[in-house]
């Protein structure tokens, strides 16, 4: 899949494959997350947008459930461990 480099956010690059409707795309931590349906006209809004980021956030990340291809896995820990000492 071509990747289209992006510098919005967290957002570094995205890609489209129209043939199975699959979006990817890659964060500023190397993390590279894949989703599934959704439509070419939610990725000509992403890749015009002046405000990628936000754009993914709202139209994306909230709508579609990502797979994660590479990267950092996201942190299942209580972000209030650190505030009160837990490992």
């Amino acid at each position: 899949m071509e990747m289209k480099n992006i510098n919005s956010g967290r957002l570094r690059a995205a890609g489209y494959d129209g043939r199975s409707r699959t979006l990817q795309v890659q964060l500023d931590d190397g993390s590279i997350l894949q989703y599934s349906g959704v439509g070419e006209e939610i990725w000509r809004r992403l890749s015009s947008s002046g405000a990628a980021w936000s754009f993914y956030r709202d139209n994306i990340e909230e709508e579609f459930t990502a797979k994660r291809l590479s990267g950092k896995a996201s942190p299942t820990k209580n972000p209030l461990d650190d505030l009160f000492g837990k490992p």
